[in-house]
């Protein structure tokens, strides 16, 4: 259902600015607060408390990202450094440290997700930036390849903060707002990604170890500001008891058969993720293949496609669930991802392929009103497992993805030449039409309130 101009929240005795403090003395997001995150406090010219918590937690991932991206062109020839030149050896440990980063997502998601429920988001957001910032220090200073798969599984598990900025934003946004803010959560993600791997081959350039250097300080720099900025959204009296039956994935996974409809919604996430990564696990070799382009072609369009995706994220999510409804417009995006899919896998020339990209990026406006319904489900104590679950199964389609896809190329290429090219893509798009399926059967009519 869309908001309308009469919506508001409850009222309540106290007004958007108040605040309670806790023993730490910092403020706490009250929930009539959160209800007016994107409000401005009357007469004084300054934003809402849940709008400047907003600008930190979008900050936080495009600069968590950004970090991470940074380290993207440079690991592998640091790797390859390690092993004197050894580039088939060092291709092993490439993918070994891609599934160990996945595996330690999937793992630690739920965990920190449960953390954030039982002490709040403001302590966990912290220490994952804090960790990630000396994370990046031990790659910087590792003296051997031991040292620098050590920092690899403890990045692993400080970058699955993710899940918590997306309970932080169910904290503090009104229910029918929530599509448009983890679109603007998925932009900074993509934002963070576009900007990380061009300034980590520049710097990579100079020295390798550069951008784990420039990578830490991001990193706590952003945990600085956070320190003074970043107020806590989850109240002590919504907060639950840790639990480790509930700490791990299987109790993640508890919870989404829990809730009418939340399995369903959570499946139709799954087969989403899997078909996004026919992207970056096929498009370099099919672009190389089938339209002989060459390295800066395939720079470009990948380009395209990150700001194609980000500028759908963070300007037309909020005005199409607005206008839409979050049902219609996840139903709406997976159609323009099935015509986008579809487009890469048959387009005859290259020219025609990127008229697939703006198809492509306007699927991006399934994911966030899929996870806005999910959020609607369940208790404010339970945001955190919830978004632990979601991360749990991103790492999964991480972790699966590649190895699906590729092997669909290597096939295809091994026995279809130039005219099975296209199969990653032709997959996806079937990926994408069985969501439809299985969306229109558990998207609700009417969102519960």
């Amino acid at each position: 259902m869309a908001p309308s101009s009469r919506s508001r929240p409850t009222s309540s005795p106290c007004p958007t600015t108040c605040r309670r403090r806790g023993t730490t003395g910092r403020a706490l997001i009250r929930p009539a607060e959160s209800a007016g995150n994107s409000s401005t406090v009357k007469g004084s010219g300054t934003r809402a408390p849940g709008s400047a918590a907003f600008i930190f937690i979008f900050v936080t991932v495009a600069l968590d990202m950004m970090a991470v991206g940074i380290t993207v062109p440079v690991l592998p020839k640091l790797i390859i450094q390690f092993q004197h030149g050894d580039v088939a050896r060092a291709a092993w440990f490439v993918g070994a440290f891609a599934t160990l980063w996945a595996a330690m997502q999937f793992i630690f998601s739920p965990i920190i997700g449960a953390a954030s429920d039982r002490f709040g988001r403001r302590p966990v957001i912290l220490l994952s930036n804090l960790g990630l910032g000396l994370d990046y220090v031990l790659m910087a200073v590792a003296p051997t390849l031991g040292w620098l798969f050590l920092g690899r599984l403890i990045s692993g598990i400080t970058s699955a903060s993710y899940p918590t900025a997306g309970a932080y934003i169910a904290d503090v946004t009104p229910p029918a707002e929530r599509a448009g803010k983890f679109g603007m959560l998925g932009a900074a993600f993509g934002l963070g990604f576009i900007v990380g791997p061009a300034v980590g081959g520049v710097l990579g350039g100079i020295d390798l170890r550069l951008p784990f250097w420039v990578a830490a300080g991001l990193s706590l720099a952003n945990t600085a500001y956070g320190f003074f900025i970043l107020p806590e959204s989850l109240p002590p009296e919504r907060r639950r008891p840790f639990s480790l039956k509930n700490a791990h994935v299987f109790g993640s996974f508890r919870l989404l058969r829990s809730h009418p409809e939340l399995l369903g919604l959570a499946a139709a996430l799954f087969v989403m993720g899997l078909a996004h990564e026919a992207l970056p696990n096929t498009f370099v070799l099919y672009a190389d293949q089938r339209y002989g382009w060459t390295e800066a072609q395939v720079g470009l369009a990948l380009a395209g496609i990150g700001v194609s995706s980000v500028v759908v994220s963070m300007l037309l999510v909020k005005p199409m669930v607005r206008r839409l409804g979050e049902r219609r417009a996840a139903l709406a995006g997976l159609a323009f991802g099935i015509g986008g899919f579809l487009t890469f896998g048959l387009a005859p020339t290259g020219g025609i392929f990127l008229i697939g990209i703006a198809l492509v990026a306007l699927w991006g406006l399934a994911n966030p009103s899929f996870q806005s319904l999910m959020s609607r489900r369940i208790d404010p104590s339970e945001q955190g497992q919830l978004q632990g679950a979601l991360g749990s199964i991103r790492a999964v389609t991480g972790m699966l993805g590649p190895l699906v896809f590729t092997h669909v190329f290597a096939v295809a290429v091994g026995h279809g030449g130039q005219s099975l090219l296209g199969a990653p893509f032709l997959l996806s798009a079937a990926l994408l039409l069985l969501t439809m399926v299985v969306g229109a059967r558990v998207l609700p009519h009417r969102p519960p309130s």
